[in-house]
């Protein structure tokens, strides 16, 4: 019988609790869902993107990746070997003035996620246009795995806390 990996579950908790924020509550809607193999490498990878349902101009995506030596480590179990998954939160948001907003999403963000490092911020645009749109990552730098499955909920809030904030900016 298959037994589900540490990505498995993990997804299935984010899009649970996320697609129940769409669905039942309304409060969010869910834009797009990947849920990938990539077969040069062997990795999995999950994307889940949504906005505020009263406020689509800024998305979120939450991202999922395991990677080969994650998986292979869990289902060969092997010893003194930690399986898990990296997470990473993205927004995305337009802007129009790069020191002040940036410098007021900063701010923001690091209020809500108080990380031991900064959200990367990485701007592009395209030519003859004045606005400019900004990814916004967030990192954690450790894995993740089942034992973090309780931690979702509040994920996916302090997640619901930003979109709010970076739609005031």
């Amino acid at each position: 019988m298959f037994d589900p990996t540490i990505f498995d579950n993990l997804k299935v908790s984010i899009e649970n609790y996320v697609y129940d924020l769409d669905n039942l509550a309304e409060e969010v809607t869910v834009t797009n869902r990947e849920d990938l193999m990539e077969m040069a490498t062997m990795s999995r990878s999950f994307v889940l993107q949504f906005v505020l349902a009263d406020s689509p101009e800024v998305k979120a995506e939450i991202v999922l990746d395991a990677s080969l030596k994650d998986l292979a480590t869990e289902i060969l179990e092997v010893k003194g070997e930690d399986p898990g998954c990296q997470l990473t939160v993205r927004f995305y948001k337009e802007i129009d003035s790069v020191e002040e907003q940036c410098a007021q999403i900063q701010e923001a963000l690091d209020e809500i996620w108080d990380q031991g490092q900064p959200p990367v911020q990485t701007l592009s645009y395209v030519y003859g246009q004045n606005e400019m749109m900004n990814k916004i990552e967030i990192k954690f730098n450790r894995k993740i795995n089942e034992d973090q499955i309780e931690d979702i909920p509040n994920l996916v809030d302090h997640v619901i806390d930003s979109l709010d904030r970076l739609d005031e900016i």
